[in-house]
C-alpha cells in the first residue's frame, strides 16, 4: 500500500488563463467554511499583477479572467480532475480579501462553483496560534508547484526552508514571517508547514513533547521572495487566513470587530504564550 502524506493532497496546482490562453501557474489550497469549500491562493495570482507595483506579471500583458484547478477525484487517490472557473462575473472580481487588510493582502478566498466528484482535502485552520512553539531557524516546509513541476500526476513538491524572522513580530507591520527558501515561480500560494517525521517538539507551553508518528502544524501561505536575488520569502500568517474565514462566514460581525493581529509593539520577547 503506498502511503501518502496528508500534507501532499492539501496543495492544488492552479492555472490561470485569459479568454483560454495560459498566463501563469500557481499552487492552492481549500478550506471548508460555513458558506462552502473555498480555495486560498495569493492575490497576486490572480490579477495577474505585481503585488506592490501593480504591473502585469504576463509577457502578454494579459490579466486573466479564469482559474483551472487540478483537484483529487473523489474516491481516487493518485487521479486528478480539472474545473474551471471565472475570476469575473458581471466585469466584478469574484474572489473576497481580507476584511481590513483588503488589497494590502497578498491572498483571497475564492468559492468553488464546482466540486462534484472531487476530494477537497481541506487544511483545518485554527483560531489559535500554532501549538508548537516557533522560533529562528526551525526548518518548515513550503508545497507548491516550482516552475509548474509536479512530484507525480497532480502531486506538489515540497521545498525545505528556515524561518528567518522572530514569528511574533509582523514583517512590516504585515501579518507576515520570513523564511529562507530557495522557492522559484509556480509557489505562490503554497501552504506552509512544520512537519517533523517524529521527535521532539517544542510547545508554547514549555513543554517538550515526544511524538513518534508525523507532526504537523500549518503555519501559513507563501506569498514569494521580498527581491529576485533573494531567498528571503514571505509566509502570511494562518492567524490573518483565519480571520478571512471568519469575515466569509459572518460579515456583519467585521463592521464592529477590532482586530489585532497586525500589531507588532508589546509583544513579549521569548517567553512563550499559553494557548490553553
Amino acid at each position: 500500500m503506498i502511503e501518502i502524506r496528508e500534507e501532499s493532497g492539501h496543495s492544488l496546482f492552479i492555472e490561470m488563463s485569459f479568454q483560454g490562453t495560459l498566463l501563469s501557474t500557481g499552487t492552492a489550497f481549500v478550506v471548508h467554511t460555513t458558506k462552502g469549500p473555498h480555495l486560498i491562493t495569493n492575490r497576486h495570482n490572480v490579477t495577474g499583477r505585481h503585488q506592490e507595483t501593480g504591473e502585469a506579471l504576463s509577457s502578454t500583458l494579459g490579466i486573466p479572467d479564469s482559474i483551472t484547478i487540478t483537484h483529487h477525484q473523489k474516491n481516487a487517490v493518485g487521479s486528478f480532475v480539472k474545473k474551471t472557473q471565472p475570476l469575473l462575473i458581471d466585469n466584478q472580481n469574484v474572489w473576497v480579501e481580507h476584511p481590513t487588510l483588503k488589497d494590502g493582502a497578498d491572498f483571497v478566498a475564492i468559492k468553488l462553483s464546482d466540486v462534484s466528484g472531487v476530494d477537497t482535502v481541506p487544511i483545518k485552520i485554527s483560531k489559535e496560534p500554532t501549538k508548537a512553539r516557533l522560533a529562528p531557524s526551525d526548518v518548515v516546509s513550503v508545497i507548491g508547484f516550482p516552475f509548474s513541476l509536479k512530484a507525480s500526476g497532480g502531486f506538489a513538491v515540497w521545498s525545505s526552508g528556515f524561518i528567518a524572522s522572530e514569528p511574533e513580530i509582523n514583517y512590516n507591520n504585515l501579518p507576515v514571517l520570513l523564511i529562507d527558501c530557495r522557492s522559484r515561480q509556480g509557489q505562490s500560494g503554497s501552504p506552509v508547514f512544520l512537519y517533523r517525521t517524529s521527535g521532539s517538539v517544542q510547545m508554547r507551553n514549555g513543554s517538550a513533547v515526544m511524538f513518534t508518528e508525523p507532526y504537523s502544524e500549518f503555519i501559513g501561505i507563501y506569498s514569494g521572495r521580498i527581491h529576485k536575488d533573494s531567498d528571503i520569502g514571505m509566509v502570511w500568517k494562518s492567524i490573518a487566513i483565519r480571520e478571512l474565514i471568519s469575515f466569509i462566514e459572518n460579515p456583519a460581525s467585521w463592521q464592529t470587530q477590532i482586530t489585532t493581529t497586525f500589531t507588532s509593539t508589546n509583544i513579549p520577547l521569548i517567553t512563550p504564550r499559553p494557548i490553553w
